[in-house]
């Protein structure tokens, strides 16, 4: 029982520590429940999901992700910017 209650907390905070990221809680949280320590470290060390450059869509004007290649507001097919 108390090593069940250690995985939950532990999947907790890997969780969290992945949302304050800008990632997905319940994938990081099942990573977190599934390989413990591992899991926290990993949500630690993972990039930052604001740090990603982003661009505008030409037909919508959305703020996209640079590595978006479909405007999810409007369905336009993004193209790389030059120099990119």
């Amino acid at each position: 029982m108390a090593f069940i209650l250690i995985l939950f907390f532990l999947g907790l905070a890997t969780g969290i520590v992945a949302k304050i990221k800008g990632s997905s809680f319940i994938l990081w949280f099942l990573v977190g429940v599934c390989l413990p320590f591992i899991g926290l470290i990993a949500a630690l060390l993972y990039r930052w999901e604001r740090d990603e450059p982003d661009r505008l869509c030409s037909r919508c004007g959305a703020r996209l992700k640079m590595y978006d290649q479909v405007c999810k507001t409007c369905g336009e097919d993004l193209r790389l910017p030059k120099g990119a």
